[in-house]
């Protein structure tokens, strides 16, 4: 029986233009707003305000992201099939998503107020279904991006447009809660979905050539095809140095408001400026490093990203209380750093995507192990580290010589070790076999 066709990139206009690129990128904002209380402040939030015990908190955030991690690559493969039928059908997924989203999401933080073994299933559900709508839209969107092709700089400015404005929804995020409220919290990520993806219908569209298609259901069974980015040597040497990375991200991004309350001792009014600076920096980066890309290229201004974060975090196990303005420091040189992850990963990949031979219409099992990698790094930080920090004394509120030091320990120095290891693998297998 004949497969339906698939439409692949053929190329585009490397020239996109300020006005496309703020079109395509706008569904980023809304995402980035709904992914910081998701990853940063549901653990405080839950912790503090309900009282559920860290170990617990650790065990139910890592069963719930490895699910949302394990389905990625399936997702991916949908996203596949979504393209091979139309680009209408990824547009109508990805609304749906987008209302499945924000509903999750207003239900995650707006929970009953009832028995603590209830709250764990209404937070286990409310995670899953904003985990799977979250992912499916990302998903598409990053694809989308990828297919519209162009060389290292284009696709740098591409994920740039993305990634920046998904620097204004965190800051976004990080200042609304605190100044506003979380039901006009709430409101502005509606609005937000509800542009982004008004945005994105209206933004350019991959020129496209024909291809076989892959089938149109989704296999249930991690099957040859659902493998197939396995086989390009460069994604795995690529995932590989990202994984690394993104532990060393995340684990800074999971205990930042513990590290702030109890090591620093800062005011709770503080934590949204804290946060703010950190994003605000990481937006005007993002400019710097596209110049560094033009004249260095992508791996080593990611190199440099990555040195630049282990002297900050090295500098940040020095605070203690009061140090308020030093940390100011920390997290806008910090943001800086991060600006680099944000940016320059996915345009390398975006490269591996467009050597190969065909990959192209298999963009969206790329993004999905691609997101895996995401969502396992953020699984055991939270997973992980929140359960040892409890077992070496940590519990939040707390302020024994002890308890601190681990978690000193676990937002400073640790990243910085996966941050040499990871630089350490860019190096030899990315740089060393770059032309």
């Amino acid at each position: 029986m004949p497969t339906p066709a698939i439409a692949t990139v053929a190329g585009t206009d490397p020239g996109i233009r300020w006005s496309q690129g703020l079109r395509y990128g706008l569904l980023g904002l809304p995402l980035a707003f709904a992914a910081l209380p998701l990853y940063v402040l549901l653990p405080n939030f839950y912790a503090r305000n309900f009282g559920v015990p860290l170990a617990g908190l650790g065990l139910l955030l890592l069963s719930a992201r490895l699910f949302d991690a394990v389905i990625d690559p399936l997702l991916g493969r949908w996203a596949d099939a979504l393209f091979a039928r139309s680009l209408s059908a990824v547009l109508a997924v990805g609304a749906l998503a987008a209302l499945l989203l924000g509903a999750s999401f207003c239900a995650l933080f707006f929970p009953p107020r009832t028995t603590l073994s209830f709250l764990w299933v209404w937070a286990g559900v409310c995670l899953v279904l904003c985990y799977l709508a979250f992912s499916t839209l990302t998903i598409l969107h990053q694809s989308w991006g990828a297919l519209l092709g162009g060389d290292a700089l284009q696709r740098s400015r591409i994920v740039a447009y993305r990634e920046g404005l998904g620097l204004v929804g965190v800051v976004l995020a990080s200042l609304s809660p605190v100044l506003f409220g979380m039901p006009f919290t709430l409101a502005l990520l509606w609005l937000g979905l509800l542009l982004g993806c008004a945005a994105w219908r209206l933004s350019p569209r991959p020129v496209l050539e024909i291809r076989a298609a892959v089938p149109a259901s989704i296999p249930w069974a991690m099957g040859a095809e659902l493998l197939a980015p396995w086989k390009t040597p460069a994604f795995r040497a690529l995932l590989a140095v990202f994984m690394v990375n993104g532990i060393a991200t995340a684990l800074p991004a999971t205990l930042i408001l513990f590290f702030v309350q109890d090591r620093l001792q800062a005011s709770p009014q503080s934590e949204a400026w804290f946060l703010g600076v950190y994003f605000i920096a990481a937006a005007a980066a993002l400019a710097p490093w596209l110049r560094a890309v033009k004249r260095w290229g992508l791996e080593r201004a990611w190199l440099a990203g990555m040195v630049l974060a282990v002297a900050v975090f090295a500098f940040a196990a020095q605070l203690g209380p009061g140090d308020t303005g030093a940390f100011l420091v920390v997290c806008a040189l910090s943001g800086l750093a991060m600006a680099a992850d944000l940016a320059l990963p996915g345009a390398l990949l975006a490269g591996v995507i467009a050597r190969q031979s065909g990959a192209s219409s298999a963009s969206g099992r790329f993004f999905g192990w691609w997101n895996l990698a995401t969502k396992l790094n953020l699984a055991l930080a939270a997973g992980l580290a929140l359960p040892l920090l409890a077992a070496f004394g940590y519990a939040p509120g707390s302020r024994t010589p002890e308890g601190l030091q681990a978690l000193t320990w676990a937002y400073c120095l640790v990243p910085c070790a996966l941050k040499l290891l990871a630089a350490a693998l860019l190096y030899f297998l990315l740089l060393r076999k770059s032309p």
